[in-house]
């Protein structure tokens, strides 16, 4: 099975992956976002003051939109999250060329029988073991899986129950493997809403200043709320969407490699002592 450890390959990816969206989004910030939104209200603060009656509109810009710490937190976790599923799709198209490969040699009209699993078995073994891009795949797992059950149990049935229960436990891992970026899916309207409620709460601790004329202060901590609140659910949608098509992608995966060894395996199968209860699957 994988290693699921601390040194495992998807672990590595999520930390790098976690370490390169705080660095690019930062810099992003730092180099471009905020002097960019800077320059904006300065310029605005300028026109304002010289349209004393009051029909100055102020620019509006997406760096302006982005700048709060909040649109900083949701961006960093929408790139995690965005490099996590690039992995996950490449691991995906990686299973999926499997499909290209026949593991087991057979040639036409010959069949599996009990007596020839456990060499079937060694020579897929061996395949694996002297292939690095095979270790960890479902499909030869699948197909390990059901030679030895018919060299275990010399049962078709037997056989045909471990190619679903494998493909079972591989679809349970892969779901399993979507905890984190369910998670960061849930992460990121919620750090929205924090920044919807830390810029209400500014602004009513600025009502007193909006009393005497002075809404500056609340426009902008109500533009905090409504900004983060906004950034939040696009991101959120976009991601949701992103975690749909990867599990649609892993459901049809699970059916072909199981429909591939059942085909492929399971179909050739035969035991001598009755021949006639041949399972058939096509």
């Amino acid at each position: 099975m994988k290693n699921k450890g601390f040194l495992s390959r998807d672990f590595l990816i999520q930390t790098v992956g976690l370490i390169v969206s705080v660095i690019v989004v930062l810099l992003v910030y730092k180099f471009y976002i905020w002097p960019v939104s800077e320059d904006i209200e300065i310029t605005n603060s300028i026109q304002k003051s010289q349209n004393l009656d009051g029909a100055f509109i102020p620019e509006r810009s997406f760096t302006v939109i982005l700048k709060n710490n909040e649109q900083l937190a949701c961006l960093i976790l929408m790139m995690w999250a965005s490099i996590i599923m690039v992995f996950k799709f490449t691991k995906l198209f990686g299973e999926q060329s499997m499909a290209d490969r026949h593991f087991l040699k057979i040639s036409r009209g010959e069949r599996i029988m009990p007596e020839d699993a456990l060499a079937h078995f060694k020579e897929v073994e061996s395949q694996v073991r002297r292939t690095p891009r095979l270790r960890g795949k479902i499909l030869p797992d699948v197909i390990l899986a059901a030679l030895h059950r018919f060299d275990a149990t010399r049962s078709i049935q037997d056989a045909a129950h471990a190619v679903s229960e494998r493909c079972e436990m591989a679809y349970e891992q892969l779901e399993s493997d979507l905890s984190l970026i369910r998670y960061i899916a849930w992460a990121i309207p919620s750090v929205g809403f924090i920044g919807t409620v830390r810029g209400i709460s500014e602004a009513l601790g600025q009502a007193d200043m909006a009393i005497q004329g002075d809404i500056s202060g609340v426009t902008s901590s109500l533009g905090l709320a409504f900004n983060s609140t906004f950034i939040a659910l696009l991101l959120s949608i976009a991601l949701m969407l992103m975690v749909h098509l990867l599990q649609s992608k892993q459901e049809t995966l699970i059916i072909d490699m199981e429909d591939l060894a059942t085909k492929r395996v399971i179909t050739l199968m035969k035991t001598p002592a009755a021949e006639g209860s041949q399972i058939s699957y096509t």
